[in-house]
C-alpha cells in the first residue's frame, strides 16, 4: 500500500511504495534554515518507489551557491505555502524527503544525526541516536577519508553595507 504525502496547502502530493532509510536529522545549517528548526529529519527513499502526483506546476527549486564542490544544495518548495517538497523528477537511485510531508507512517524511525558540529549551542540531543560530524559521515558512507584539502564552510549571507 502506498505511503502519500502532501505539503501544508494540500498543493503538491506524491507517493512512496516504502523507505528505505536512512532517517537522518541534519544539522547543517543549510537543512536548518530549510526547515526553520534545529534539524531537517529527512527519509531516504529509491527514486523507483516514488510517484509525484500533483502540484508541477506550484514547485521552485532554489539552488543554493556551492560551498565545497559540486552538487549545488538544492531546496525544493511549494511556491503557495513555502512547504519543502521532493522535486517532482529526482535524478539518480535515491533522494531524501523530509519526514514531516508524510500523511501516515513511513515504516522508518530517526538511525542518526549528523553533521552535529554545526548544531547550534542551544539543540541537545537526548534520545541516544549516534551522532556524526562531516567528517566521520563522510567515512562512514564512502570508506575514505576526506580530502586533505577539505574545509567545513557553512552558509553566510553577503554583507551588507549599514543604513
Amino acid at each position: 500500500m502506498a505511503i502519500r504525502g502532501s505539503c501544508l496547502c494540500g498543493g503538491v502530493t506524491f507517493e512512496i511504495d516504502k523507505a528505505v532509510g536512512p532517517m537522518e536529522f541534519c544539522h547543517c545549517n543549510r537543512c536548518r534554515k530549510v526547515s526553520g528548526s534545529a534539524a531537517l529529519l529527512m527519509i531516504g527513499v529509491n527514486t523507483a518507489d516514488y510517484r509525484f502526483l500533483s502540484g508541477r506546476a506550484l514547485v521552485r527549486t532554489y539552488a543554493a551557491p556551492i560551498l565545497y564542490r559540486p552538487p549545488a544544495y538544492h531546496s525544493t518548495f511549494c511556491s503557495t505555502c513555502g512547504c519543502p517538497v521532493p522535486h517532482p523528477d529526482p535524478e539518480g537511485e535515491w533522494l531524501e524527503i523530509p519526514a514531516g510531508l508524510f500523511d501516515a507512517d513511513p515504516g522508518v524511525k530517526p538511525d542518526k544525526h549528523i553533521f552535529v558540529e554545526l548544531r547550534p549551542a542551544w539543540d541537545e540531543s537526548r534520545d541516544g541516536l549516534p551522532q556524526y560530524t562531516g567528517k566521520e559521515l563522510y567515512k562512514l558512507r564512502t570508506g575514505k577519508e576526506l580530502p586533505p584539502d577539505f574545509q567545513m564552510r557553512t552558509h553566510s549571507l553577503p554583507k551588507k553595507d549599514p543604513i
